[in-house]
């Protein structure tokens, strides 16, 4: 029997031809017509194929589903237009969707034409950075070589004009002496203990001079405080005579008193009102200040320029008694095994046959390569391999043992007699030495050239920025107020000590250090809000280690001076000989590029110096209000410290 279709007992030539006849007669009848829509709208979105989904929906369409329900867009019924609505929102207009596809597809092409143009302009940016950190660096070095000569001027002009010595700044403090060698220390403590106003120096007629001792501050009767002056000398004696042996240190004075640098004031200890929190910095002595920028500030005229009142009540500890120092727990260092000794045995000879498959020459060819520094039958990669395999000393001595017996080589395997012939090359380490330098320098010196230029510029950049300078010196202020009065006064600080100023945090909690010096700089020193704009190539300094990059710089120095000696020895190589000629003119370069970033490093904190400032500059820090939110520079800087 043959099937009957539903269309047949019914009538239709299509299918819902009935349903959309009573749909569409039955206006009256709202509740049948929202369960006619409901019906349609199951029939036509409950199916998970889409291509039916649209042949369904265009059935619909077809019976003219889509002018009745343009229609019935003003029925007042809310039932009927919820199910009208859900219809027309899941309709798939095929039409729309391609040309969706289309513009996609527009939009993806151009869209990597666009990420091509950014790679372009990404590496043209690369270049121009270099070619500009290196026309930098050139330049410092030119400046520091012309202040070199300027120096060397001065001094040949001093000593040649007899007018030299008065046009030099006048040091009345120091006594002079005909031989400067001896009494420098002399005159140094002369004029130290005229600076603490224990002595003065008094000037008589003629070439006379006497030196008169200041009595110790402290609570006499009236009338008791008179100096009482040494003898005068005769006016007959010359200045440049000795000097007498300055007095004593006075009663209750410091034995263990700082090592002053030359030219560094000492600093008095500061007395505040309330107890305040210690500031963890790493100070820097006055003898480790010499030629950084702590030699340039002066953090007793910040103090003067600010009232201290407010940051005592602010940062004032809350409990006022004597506070206890906790000291800091030692890592216990992690102790290694001694290494064992390795043999040719049978793990050493299986890496070994994997490394001469790997280069796929004759031990014959890879011997005569080594020994004619023939890097090109080698390969980098596979000498840096080969290298592992190096004879130790007992292997040597089986070798020796085996050559004395005079045994048949074909009792060795293919790795033994590869290492009996490896064994044989004269100077064999220093040969394998030179052939990974040869093959490495090219490289390490595209490497390193872009890293010490990023150095050089940046610490012009930093070196160069007195708003910089001004902003160290009121940290300075501020850490010699809270630490003074209990560690004595620092005269410097290392960089790392920065990221302390957002650990220290009001009584209250809700501000830090930090907070509170960006609050101060925007009220009282409205001109240093623009300070980080004075900072160039951070982001490249940043990323480099000034250490590593010296010791590397040392590596190739010593390499250089390996391969040196290895031409020494045998002068008819002409690779070495070629290589000398050309890259020691390049080494030479680098050597003074990494003396010029090493000068330009003068801050404290050593090679990370300019490291720490661009962290310094791209950290997170917390507002009052807690940690999630930024801390403002300013003039609406952001000031992101980093936390280790």
């Amino acid at each position: 029997m043959t099937a009957i279709l539903p269309t047949q007992v019914c009538g239709e030539q299509h299918r819902f031809e009935k349903l959309m006849e009573y749909f569409q007669k039955e206006d009256s009848n709202i509740d049948f017509m929202v369960a006619c829509m409901q019906f349609i709208n199951i029939v036509v979105h409950s199916v998970e194929n889409m291509n039916f989904r649209v042949f369904l929906q265009y059935e619909f369409t077809h019976l003219g589903l889509d002018l009745y329900l343009e229609r019935l867009r003003l029925t007042e019924s809310d039932k009927l237009q919820v199910q009208i609505q859900a219809y027309l929102d899941n309709v798939f207009d095929v039409g729309a969707l391609l040309e969706d596809t289309e513009t996609k597809n527009a939009v993806l092409e151009h869209m990597e034409e666009l990420q091509e143009q950014v790679a372009q302009l990404t590496e043209r940016l690369r270049d121009a950075e270099n070619e500009s950190m290196a026309k930098i660096a050139e330049l410092e070095k030119q400046l520091s070589q012309a202040r070199k000569e300027l120096e060397t001027l001065r001094e040949r002009f001093s000593e040649s004009t007899p007018m030299g010595a008065s046009r030099r700044p006048s040091e009345p403090e120091k006594v002079p002496t005909p031989v400067p060698a001896r009494p420098s220390a002399l005159e140094l403590k002369v004029e130290e203990l005229e600076e603490k106003g224990l002595i003065r120096i008094l000037r008589g007629p003629g070439d006379a001079v006497s030196i008169e001792i200041l009595p110790v501050a402290v609570a006499t009767p009236s009338g008791s405080d008179a100096p009482t002056p040494t003898p005068t000398p005769t006016p007959g004696v010359p200045t440049d005579g000795p000097v007498p042996p300055p007095p004593p240190p006075p009663p209750g004075g410091h034995s263990d008193a700082p090592e002053m640098g030359p030219g560094v004031k000492a600093k008095k200890p500061i007395q505040t009102k309330f107890r305040m929190p210690l500031l963890n910095w790493v100070a820097l002595k006055p003898s480790q200040i010499t030629g950084t920028v702590f030699t340039e500030l002066n953090d007793e005229k910040v103090l003067q320029e600010l009232d201290m009142s407010d940051f005592e009540e602010q940062f004032k500890t809350k409990s006022q008694g004597p506070s206890l120092d906790l000291s800091a727990l030692k890592g216990k260092a992690a102790q290694k095994a001694p290494s064992k000794a390795t043999l040719i045995e049978a793990n050493r000879a299986k890496n070994l046959a994997i490394t001469l498959r790997k280069g796929n020459l004759g031990a014959d060819r890879i011997c005569q390569a080594i020994e004619t520094y023939d890097l090109q039958a080698l390969g980098l990669d596979f000498l840096e391999l080969l290298t592992r395999f190096l004879p130790t000393e007992y292997e040597r001595s089986l070798i020796a043992r085996f050559e004395r017996e005079q045994r048949p080589m074909e009792e060795l395997s293919e790795e033994d007699r590869f290492m009996l012939r490896f064994s044989r090359i004269p100077r064999l380490p220093e040969r394998m030495a030179t052939l990974t330098f040869l093959g490495n320098f090219p490289d390490t010196v595209q490497l390193l050239r872009p890293q010490l230029n990023a150095i050089i510029a940046a610490s012009m950049s930093i070196k160069s920025s007195d708003k910089l300078r001004q902003i160290l010196e009121i940290v300075l202020a501020f850490g010699n107020y809270l630490n003074s009065s209990k560690r004595g006064a620092a005269y410097g600080f290392r960089l790392q000590s920065l990221d302390v100023l957002l650990e220290m945090k009001s009584t209250d909690r809700k501000q830090t250090l930090l907070h509170y010096l960006v609050k101060v700089i925007a009220e009282k020193y409205p001109q240093l809000t623009g300070f980080h704009s004075d900072l160039h190539f951070l982001d490249k300094a940043g990323s480099v280690s000034l250490d590593s990059v010296l010791g590397d710089v040392r590596s190739l120095q010593r390499g250089l001076e390996l391969t040196q000696r290895e031409f020494v020895r045998q002068d008819n190589c002409t690779v070495l000989k070629e290589f000398l000629k050309t890259n020691s003119p390049i080494m030479d370069k680098l050597l003074a590029d990494s003396k010029t970033a090493q000068v330009g490093q003068r801050w404290p904190g050593g090679g990370e110096a300019v490291g720490l400032w661009k962290k310094g500059l791209e950290g997170h820090g917390h507002s009052s209000g807690g940690w999630g939110r930024k801390a403002h520079l300013p003039g609406g800087a952001e000031m992101k410290w980093l936390v280790s």
